[in-house]
């Protein structure tokens, strides 16, 4: 992880910790919104998406099975198209490549501060 993406989290383990195990799982195009101040229902958007179905679920399971705290709402799991996960603080969305394409979310957030994360 860059020393910026490092800054950028420094103050939100639960937010590094999700990074991490998404790049664990080879999770592609990382995307970080700091959507504070623009949205109500959370602090930080994480956005992924993996390759397919079996990708997504492996994601998911990383996340859910590896932060210290059971979601407050898992939406999605059974389709493995979108998966949203909500940690309160921080809502992760995963999808699959098409989907993410599709709906292509992070152009709604446009105007939060944002970091692409790549695992290097």
């Amino acid at each position: 992880m860059s020393k910026l993406i490092k800054d950028f989290v420094a103050d939100q383990p639960l937010l590094k910790k999700i990074i991490d195990l998404a790049l664990d799982k080879k999770a592609e195009d990382i995307i970080v919104l700091d959507v504070r101040g623009l949205s109500s229902i959370t602090d930080f958007m994480v956005i992924c998406h993996g390759n397919s179905e079996p990708q997504v679920k492996a994601i998911t399971d990383s996340i859910r099975k590896g932060t210290p705290h059971k979601p407050r709402y898992l939406e999605g799991y059974e389709k493995q198209n979108w998966v949203l996960i909500d940690y309160f603080d921080v809502m992760i969305h995963v999808f699959n490549h098409d989907q993410r394409e599709y709906y292509s979310i992070d152009r709604l957030w446009a105007d939060a501060p944002s970091k692409k994360i790549s695992d290097e």
